[in-house]
């Protein structure tokens, strides 16, 4: 069979097929017609192509909507954030004690699975390689990684083990930048050297640990983005060995335009900020995207910071996330011994709770094509749409535009039944309502003192469409 020929852009695309014409052009007009309609066809064929390839790729991942991210390395032994070398000033050698202190006696990825299994999250990503350059997988390219430490193990391979054998899905983080290697951000050619040792680091991950579903590279600024990475050869490795990977945006491409870079990335990552609507690629449709979040205020365990989110945070962010078409990549940060932080623990614990009886709500969703209501948001999978109730509402939860178009409403953690009706004392409130709207009228308190701020205040009615 004829190896096929990579064809990158559309001008190529048709240079090459126009080129094929004129080998035709003594032939019949049947043999022209058939050509012809090829090349329109599948012009109009590679429009769409690399947009429905992404959206192919990304079908597990916008179906799981939830996952774990977790930052780990021998920054945790300072206990002061993961760019503690950056931000302090420390030397290389003087970091050496960290390297030498690092010794993971309570690590037990098992334990860490079946908490992201038990909150809810179907995917975790951990870093394998951060900006300091150590790494926790056992690479042949440096003596800088785990099985060089007292740990003396390769901690991704048992992550890996253990999240899969939870049924998890698993990705690797893994920086760009590089504060060990003596070569990076060079401005002679010693710079390639670099480049060549990442790549080489890189096809270890994706060669050694089975099935990886995600890599998440971290990240492009100034010069140092796309081909100054060589990011072409490298997404074209990962992809020999990987096809189905999906990769985030940060090696510099741009994922919006009509014909993306093969380096562009399958999902947008906005990092610690909530985007204000779904995101949308230049042609105007929906592309995945994923908020990478933090617990407390740190990515690296930091034994100072006590500034924690909230169960009912977490959920509220969750939920701002999907009704946008958008996962959640939430961060815990282990301790040295390889400990996750009781407060994460039980944070996290509470967040299952409520995902337990409410996933339904949150898997597979994305928006629904209404107004944002000032109590909440709307998630939609198929004819349900499922109203998130995230704020204390005065009254009656209003329906904006709904009446007539709800068969049934019921409560989503239980199945009970949710009245619907007009807004009550109609006589002097009926001029400041729609003629089109509906009222829950059993969701929330009409009066009284609001929920308490945690998970289970929020609550979600599932209401199924008039067909």
């Amino acid at each position: 069979m004829a190896k096929c020929i990579k064809i990158r852009n559309f001008d190529t695309f048709l240079f090459i097929y126009l080129h094929l014409l004129l080998l035709f052009k003594k032939n019949n007009m049947k043999h022209l017609f058939i050509l012809l309609f090829s090349i329109v066809s599948s012009s109009m064929i590679f429009g769409q192509n690399t947009y429905e390839a992404r959206q192919t790729r990304t079908e597990w991942f916008r179906e799981a909507r939830f996952g774990m991210f977790i930052h780990w390395g021998i920054y945790a032994v300072p206990a002061r954030g993961e760019w503690v070398k950056n931000r302090e000033n420390i030397s290389t050698e003087n970091y050496q004690q960290y390297f030498d202190a690092f010794d993971p006696v309570d690590y037990n990825p098992a334990e860490w699975a079946k908490l992201a299994k038990k909150a809810g999250m179907k995917y975790a990503v951990i870093t394998a390689k951060h900006h300091d350059g150590f790494c926790l997988f056992d690479s042949k390219y440096t003596d800088y990684k785990a099985t060089k430490t007292l740990a003396r193990r390769d901690l991704i391979r048992e992550f890996v083990d253990a999240f899969r054998a939870e049924g998890l899905k698993v990705g690797f983080y893994y920086s760009l930048l590089d504060w060990y290697q003596p070569n990076f951000e060079r401005k002679d050619e010693k710079f390639d050297e670099y480049i060549d040792y990442m790549h080489k680091q890189v096809e270890e991950l994706v060669t050694n640990y089975g099935k990886i579903d995600i890599l998440w590279f971290d990240y492009s600024y100034g010069e140092y983005r796309g081909e100054k990475w060589k990011a072409t050869k490298l997404i074209e490795m990962v992809k020999k060995h990987q096809p189905h990977v999906i990769i985030d945006n940060r090696l510099g491409g741009n994922m919006m335009a009509d014909t993306p870079e093969i380096y562009a990335g399958d999902f947008g990552g906005p990092e610690q900020i909530t985007p204000p609507a779904v995101i949308k690629d230049n042609a105007g449709r929906p592309v995945p995207w994923e908020l990478c979040l933090t617990l407390n205020n740190s990515w690296g365990y930091n034994k100072n910071d006590f500034n924690y989110k909230t169960a009912h945070n977490v959920i509220y962010t969750l939920i701002n996330c999907v009704s946008k078409n958008g996962n959640l990549l939430l961060n815990v940060g282990p301790d040295a011994k390889g400990n996750i932080p009781k407060r994460s623990v039980e944070i996290l614990e509470e967040v299952g709770e409520w995902m337990s009886a409410n996933h339904e709500a949150i898997y597979g969703c994305g928006p629904a094509q209404l107004e944002k209501p000032e109590w909440g948001w709307y998630t939609q999978k198929g004819d349900v749409i499922y109203a998130h109730v995230t704020n204390f509402n005065i009254g009656q939860v209003c329906l904006r535009g709904m009446d007539g178009k709800i068969k049934s409403a019921t409560l989503l953690a239980d199945g009970t039944e949710i009245r619907l009706g007009e807004i009550s004392n109609i006589n002097t409130n009926g001029p400041y309502v729609g003629k089109n709207d509906i009222f829950l009228t059993s969701l929330m308190p009409r009066m009284g003192t609001p929920p308490p701020n945690d998970a289970s205040s929020i609550k979600v009615a599932k209401l199924l469409l008039q067909k």
